[in-house]
């Protein structure tokens, strides 16, 4: 029997997946993400639906700081003054994504998943997502999630696909 949570993955992410994989494909758009939070979460999204071949150039899981500012690009200063889990670092983590991969859009999310890890200033739930098409600037999203780590995740991927297929949409 499907938990509650391995029924939601399966029907809300594929289902939105499904439809930002169409809306990628009618306009001839590649994408590529960065995760951090979601642990290849969102590229699972997107491979594992028929189609993915079409619009999905590739991924990183960027978890560490180091692999951030080595692979991504992402400015140590940005770092050391903002934390990973920033606006600033999620644009440098879209633009770095893009750049590495060739993508026409990159997506990226950084995040306190849980259960530690959370401050006052940021507690756990603090998520930004971000998404930018290629040279224009980087859309950021910032989010407030409750729930356990798989709950957060699943919630980080759900808002991630809608905001891909509002920005899609809006094109």
């Amino acid at each position: 029997m499907k938990t509650k949570i391995e029924t939601i993955h399966n029907i809300t992410n594929i289902t939105l997946a499904q439809k930002a994989i169409i809306l990628l494909q009618k306009q001839k758009l590649k994408i590529a993400t960065a995760e951090s939070c979601t642990g290849g979460l969102l590229a699972y999204h997107f491979i594992s639906l028929d189609g993915a071949s079409t619009i999905f150039d590739g991924g990183m899981i960027s978890y560490a700081n180091s692999i951030k500012n080595t692979w991504l690009g992402v400015g140590s200063d940005s770092l050391q003054t903002f934390g990973a889990v920033s606006e600033i670092v999620v644009r440098q983590m879209c633009k770095g994504i893009i750049k590495q991969s060739g993508a026409d859009v990159g997506l990226a999310t950084s995040g306190i998943a849980g259960p530690s890890g959370g401050s006052n200033e940021k507690p756990v739930g603090t998520v930004f997502i971000g998404i930018q098409f290629k040279n224009k600037d980087a859309i950021v999203k910032h989010c407030q999630f409750s729930g356990n780590r798989n709950e957060i995740q699943i919630q980080t991927c759900n808002q991630a696909l809608e905001m891909l297929i509002d920005l899609l949409q809006s094109r």
